[in-house]
């Protein structure tokens, strides 16, 4: 896969901790830039979020049709079937601009991945292989794709895992969610899981949660 194009938004001069946000299917980086503000941050904080946009690629479920996708979904019958082939590189092209971070001067565990929908799954993939500790994985309205596949590292078998769903979730329904926190704890991962009485979206008071999350794991 390419290097991926990516909107980036700095809170700060000289940013010493980074957010990378995966968008949902069909969607684009564009998103989430408008939640920045409304996180709630505080004035002095230096972030760096990154909202990178995924390749365009032919989906299953939507007629072959090409579309920002960050892999091929083919079915939505129970778990839901998906390419994770594609899921692993798009893993690993988000890794690339996690390595473009450090290079920047970033400390990994100061690196936050969080995802929304499909960019959540990769969110997963991506936090529980990477070789260096990481700061946090947010899951935002997701399922853990590759649960029976990832390759766990060490580094981040204590990683914070926050997950958030919509009880009227009708497009990820809430038992994808949940069945996530099971497999996630039976791997031996302590997870936070919150639910919003909303559809497949994000909600104000949920983003209030994450401004509250990057906080404590970015000591601001």
């Amino acid at each position: 896969m390419q290097q991926l194009e990516y909107i980036q938004v700095d809170t700060g001069a000289n940013p010493d901790a980074s957010v990378i946000w995966l968008h949902g299917l069909g969607a684009s980086g564009h998103d989430f830039e408008p939640v920045v503000p409304e996180l709630g941050l505080p004035g002095d904080a230096a972030i760096r979020f990154i909202f990178p946009h995924a390749p365009e690629l032919p989906v299953t479920i939507n007629g072959g049709i090409r579309m920002p996708a960050w892999y091929d979904i083919k079915s939505l019958e129970l778990g839901r079937t998906v390419d994770k082939d594609q899921l692993v590189a798009s893993a690993a092209a988000v890794a690339a601009l996690v390595e473009q971070e450090t290079e920047r001067g970033v400390k990994p565990e100061r690196i936050i991945i969080a995802g929304f929908s499909q960019g959540g799954a990769v969110a997963y993939e991506l936090g529980l292989s990477y070789p260096k500790r990481l700061g946090a994985i947010l899951a935002l309205s997701t399922y853990f794709a590759t649960a029976d596949s990832v390759t766990c590292s060490d580094a981040n078998r204590d990683i914070p895992i926050h997950v958030y769903h919509g009880t009227q979730d009708a497009m990820v329904p809430g038992f994808l969610g949940r069945d996530s926190v099971a497999r996630l704890q039976s791997m031996g991962y302590t997870v936070e899981y919150q639910t919003y009485p909303m559809d497949h979206a994000v909600c104000l008071e949920q983003i209030h949660a994450i401004g509250r999350v990057l906080r404590k794991h970015l000591a601001l």
